[in-house]
């Protein structure tokens, strides 16, 4: 009788258990379109949708795909990710954002210690030619070494304007008025 009903059904037997396939109803995955068996119990609660866990969780992402500001990688957002920002600036990493907001934000002008350039002597003079010694004690120490501006005019940062003293003697020149 077993064999009489399993060919009927289009079952099969393995020892002692018999699955008849045809009982659940053959559905497509929404979101590959593949085949499969869902049981009728889960098509009239709204299951069944999704072949598995993979395309379910494929499903649920409806935001976009962004670049990064800072390396242009590809990323997700999601939808409020995407509403509450206000910049439309996103980043893959935090060690992006960061590089970002140096090179953009907290650089030149835009810094929050910017003071008109007066301080971007001593830059100049590390990347110009004159060596790192005091002129008038020839000091080689780059810890104590600062830039003096010879008329003592601190907005003129011309190169020819600037000059290294050790501490020592930059206290000498501006209180002393020793000529260097």
């Amino acid at each position: 009788m077993d064999a009489q009903r399993i060919s009927q059904t289009g079952g099969f037997t393995e020892g002692k258990i018999t699955v008849i396939i045809s009982i659940m109803p053959q559905v497509k995955c929404i979101v590959c379109f593949s085949k499969m068996y869902a049981k009728p119990f889960h098509l009239k609660k709204g299951w069944g949708k999704y072949c598995s866990k993979k395309c379910q969780n494929q499903s649920q992402m409806i935001g976009e795909y962004v670049e990064c500001s800072n390396c242009n990688k590809e990323i997700y957002r999601s939808p409020k990710e995407l509403r509450v920002s206000k910049s439309r600036n996103f980043f893959c990493n935090k060690s992006c954002q960061a590089t970002w907001k140096n090179k953009n934000i907290l650089y030149g002008e835009n810094h929050k210690n910017w003071k008109n350039g007066e301080n971007a002597y001593r830059n100049i003079m590390k990347r110009s030619k004159k060596k790192a010694i005091c002129t008038h004690c020839n000091t080689t120490d780059f810890r104590v070494l600062v830039v003096h501006h010879i008329d003592k005019n601190r907005q003129s940062n011309h190169i020819d304007n600037l000059q290294w003293l050790c501490h020592n003697c930059h206290h000498l020149v501006h209180v002393h008025g020793i000529i260097v």
